[in-house]
């Protein structure tokens, strides 16, 4: 049988994703076709049916409830990984109560609508009304050429803004542990419901052999991780992998479905 499979090509997911797509384990005859697309499309294509099987910003699940099912591996869960919020300007108070008023007067580049960055920057910064939508790759540039006056990044801009002379002014995954006491949900997998509930647990069982495999022979960086990465070096990656990629990949577990559950709730409020 075959699925149609999406993640995205950040090292993370090629991490997790590429022994069972490479068939470096046994498959149990599945086999896939491999959509690799940056998060916003794949959340738009959820939002479509596109996929059997995705890789979803938790921004979006709660659109997905009734079409989509919650698998418990693959996904990016945890502490100290959310989005930060950065500029080129100097700003001299950082604390959260005086960046509403600049937040407020201020242009933002979001890593699109349907992000967990679009919904954690919402829960830190309800009022801000000068947002644009972008890639999550294009950010930084945009900052650095006062397209907008600052941007929430995701993925491997976390480790290089800094080199870029740009400054951080919130952590939103900080505020969001900070407010609730969860960690924090950024991306989950989810199967369509027309996939059969026996092929499901199937997929979910092989993604979680494929992180251990993964995780069996890490450090080595695959070739998969690197032809799709961008052009990032090995140390990068690595920082990427060591950021998104932990226990929660393995098996969300309980702590995992109560924050996101947690996540929901907020969501839906």
């Amino acid at each position: 049988m075959k699925l149609t499979l999406g993640f995205s090509p950040c090292p993370n997911d090629t991490f997790i994703f590429d022994a069972l797509v490479n068939h470096k384990i046994d498959t149990e005859g599945l086999s896939f076709d491999v959509h690799l697309e940056d998060v916003q499309t794949l959340n738009e294509w959820a939002l479509q049916g596109k996929l059997d099987v995705s890789k979803i910003s938790y921004g979006v699940y709660p659109k997905l409830l009734n079409n989509y099912t919650l698998l418990r591996s693959g996904g990016a869960l945890g502490k100290g990984v959310g989005p930060l919020l950065i500029t080129k300007q100097e700003v001299r108070n950082t604390k959260y109560e005086d960046l509403q008023e600049f937040v407020n007067t201020s242009s933002i580049a979001i890593p699109g609508i349907n992000t967990t960055a679009h919904f954690l920057f919402s829960q830190a910064f309800p009022t801000a009304k000068q947002k644009q939508f972008m890639v999550f790759h294009e950010i930084e540039d945009a900052v650095l050429c006062g397209k907008v006056d600052a941007g929430v990044i995701i993925h491997e801009n976390r480790f290089t803004y800094q080199q870029r002379g740009l400054t951080k002014l919130i952590d939103l995954g900080e505020y969001w542990e900070q407010t609730t006491g969860f960690p924090i949900p950024l991306g989950g997998i989810v199967a369509h419901q027309r996939v059969d509930t026996a092929v499901a647990q199937k997929v979910d069982a092989l993604i979680r052999k494929s992180v251990e495999y993964a995780f069996a022979n890490y450090p080595l960086v695959t070739e998969y991780v690197k032809q799709h990465s961008q052009e990032m070096s090995e140390e990068v990656m690595r920082q990427h992998i060591d950021l998104y990629v932990n226990n929660y990949s393995v098996d969300l577990g309980a702590d995992g479905l109560k924050a996101v559950e947690q996540f929901i709730r907020i969501a839906s409020a």
